[in-house]
């Protein structure tokens, strides 16, 4: 018997694809609201098929040629959804006192994620020395969010909240340090940073720089290509829906990149010479603008964001330098003793190491606090012992900041 296939959705975002079980799969912007079609791939009998094909005879060869054309163009359909939904098997995950941390694949320019929001939660849980494992299985969480943890067979989406119950549950506190009045302006920040400024990076990253970010996504297959770029086609759309809904996508690309700088400058103005954006010592605040801050710093060559982190705000440039060396110690880059690239700097000479795959992670080394008692000078290019942040040598391991979240 003969088949053709069809698809069945009543709405917008992630694919179930069925033939006797269904699965999902979601289509993101790489923030922690991801949109998802639901929809059926649908077989069925084609019943009058000795029919069709007997009429072919008496048709002309161009028509006889559409046919197959067509035949052929549904069967290259079907294998690409296949490929795309990457049918995977579900898995019972055993999270009894562990944090099981479900996120984006890995890109492949050697960067953690894409995603500001899964590189700030993994980003935390380094700065808290909380060991946990990574699940890349694009799964999304009961509210269609990602990332997500698992703990003990709870479930909590949304990187605030699982820093909540990370707190209460684990007992740690990145901002035990902080006063009321510092508390009060690091969830300003934060919003500003996660409500205004991730828009402005999602359109440079989705829509004006997509030619870029197609190349970073990491799928394999002969038709991994068409993928990538059906992805990321997709990705532009939602995000453009999305930006307009917020109100940020009404407005031209030039005002959009200026709100972009605002946001920018005023990160600079904030971090200043300090180490870290509240002081000396680090804070939830700084896994949320380091992720959002890595994406302008990392993925983005030769944009706006890209030239302004690495040129005038060269400070926020050297406050991820920093962070990267001290909680990514396996993120490492070719070019890690010149990290500012000059503009003589040749396109083929530009090479990523791609981030090894740990599936269990858990941070050992200590690190000695600067004391508030240092009388140092410093300028915003050295550390506190005087070495400079361009050199490969700077050892950012000589503080005990963990000692802040126990």
């Amino acid at each position: 018997m003969h088949w053709g296939i069809g698809f069945a959705s009543s709405r917008s975002c992630v694919v179930d694809l069925s033939r006797n079980q269904s699965i999902s799969f979601g289509l993101w912007a790489a923030s922690e609201e991801p949109y998802t079609f639901y929809g059926d791939i649908i077989a069925f009998p084609l019943q009058d098929y000795g029919g069709i094909m007997a009429g072919l005879g008496s048709d002309s060869w161009w028509k006889k040629t559409l046919y197959l054309t067509g035949g052929a163009l549904l069967a290259a359909a079907a294998y690409l959804l296949h490929e795309l939904l990457a049918i995977r098997k579900e898995q019972e995950v055993d999270s009894k006192d562990a944090i099981i941390l479900h996120q984006f694949s890995r890109p492949n320019n050697g960067v953690p994620s894409l995603s500001p929001f899964c590189l700030k939660m993994e980003t935390y849980l380094r700065m808290a020395d909380l060991p946990y494992q990574n699940y890349f299985d694009g799964k999304l969480s009961p509210q269609g969010k990602m990332p997500w943890i698992e703990y003990n067979q709870e479930k909590v989406s949304g990187t605030e909240f699982i820093i909540d119950f990370l707190e209460e549950k684990l007992g740690v506190n990145l901002n035990k340090n902080l006063g009321p009045h510092e508390r009060a302006v690091s969830r300003a920040v934060t919003k500003m940073v996660e409500e205004h400024f991730y828009w402005t990076l999602a359109y440079c990253q989705w829509v004006d720089n997509l030619h870029e970010t197609q190349k970073m996504l990491s799928l394999s297959g002969p038709f991994s290509d068409l993928l990538k770029w059906i992805l990321c086609h997709l990705t532009k759309g939602i995000v453009k829906r999305e930006m307009y809904g917020h109100g940020i996508g009404r407005f031209s690309e030039e005002e959009i990149y200026m709100l972009m700088e605002k946001d920018m400058r005023s990160l600079a103005g904030l971090l200043g010479d300090k180490k870290y954006i509240m002081g000396p010592k680090f804070s939830t605040l700084d896994a949320t603008v380091f992720g959002h801050l890595a994406q302008a710093m990392w993925t983005l060559p030769g944009t706006r964001p890209e030239r302004l982190i690495k040129g005038e705000l060269i400070n926020l440039a050297m406050y991820c330098e920093r962070i990267r060396r001290k909680f990514w110690p396996e993120w490492h880059h070719d070019d890690d003793n010149t990290i500012y690239e000059s503009e003589e700097s040749s396109e083929g000479s530009k090479t990523h190491t791609p981030l090894p795959d740990f599936s269990f992670y858990s941070r050992t080394e200590t690190f000695d606090d600067e004391g508030a008692e240092n009388s140092i000078s410093r300028t915003p290019d050295t550390d506190f012992t005087g070495h400079s942040l361009f050199d490969s040598d700077v050892d950012m391991d000589d503080y005990t900041d963990h000692e802040q979240c126990k």
